[in-house]
């Protein structure tokens, strides 16, 4: 039987001098032995770890185990968990990005800092303008890089909990699917209003247009979904820029910085 989880409070200095965090799925019992899954073995042999490094374990359910490696070799890596506590580095303003789909590197640079930056879920979209189109064993096999650069943002970050990734969606089908609570944000360089004229809301929706932004009817359709054009200074950001400010913007206004 499991042990209970018992609470702690964020350090700063416990979280930087855990130098390798790994997500581990599956439970983490301590006293157990774990065989690491093939990504975080193959990350524990990129770092030249050794038999009786410790490691930090995660499995998205909140908590964080401390513990010991017993094993690294071609048969796999095992770790040994000694303890187990409940660590809570989420932000309590629950954000929801809608990022339209974008070349690969921008796409991995917006999960990867949105991740970093608390978002809760992420929500890719193809748009008139988007420049990636996949079939479908090509879409599985990008959705899955994605929320590997969404585990590895959570590893490097100290969050143990995984945004949740959504599939990707046509435009059409989000926009019918809008959320009817919570504000909706369009960012939109054009717009008059500004995010500091807005009262604070919970939930957000943030919704962002890929390279070349959105084609006129999507944006008039998001409009008719509720979607409010915010704008973020008279510059005019790019696609994977976007989003990242917007996010540090609404944590600093109504978050956790």
């Amino acid at each position: 039987m499991s042990s209970p989880a018992t609470s702690a409070r964020p350090d700063a200095a416990a979280l930087e001098a855990r130098t390798h965090r790994l997500y581990c799925d599956g439970p983490l019992s301590p006293g157990a032995t774990v065989h690491l899954p093939d990504r975080a073995a193959r990350h524990v042999v990129a770092l030249r770890l050794q038999i009786g490094d410790a490691v930090v374990l995660f499995n998205g359910d909140g908590t964080e185990s401390s513990a010991v490696l017993t094993a690294v070799g071609r048969r796999g890596v095992a770790a040994v968990i000694r303890t187990r506590a409940a660590v809570d580095r989420e932000s309590p303003l629950p954000i929801h990005l809608a990022q339209g789909v974008c070349a690969a590197d921008r796409m991995d640079l917006v999960l990867q800092k949105a991740t970093e930056l608390g978002v809760t879920s992420i929500q890719p979209v193809v748009t008139a303008r988007s420049v990636v189109r996949l079939a479908s064993e090509r879409l599985e096999r990008r959705e899955l890089h994605w929320r590997n650069v969404v585990i590895a943002a959570c590893e490097q970050c100290g969050r143990n909990r995984i945004p949740q990734l959504q599939g990707m969606l046509p435009f059409a089908r989000f926009v019918a699917r809008a959320p009817d609570s919570g504000q909706r944000l369009l960012l939109a360089p054009d717009a008059g209003t500004r995010l500091r004229d807005l009262a604070p809301a919970s939930p957000l929706h943030v919704l962002v247009g890929p390279e070349g932004g959105l084609a006129p009817e999507e944006r008039a359709a998001a409009l008719a979904a509720g979607f409010v054009p915010v704008r973020f200074g008279p510059r005019v950001l790019r696609t994977e820029t976007a989003p990242l400010a917007a996010l540090a913007a609404l944590q600093a206004l109504w978050g956790d910085c």
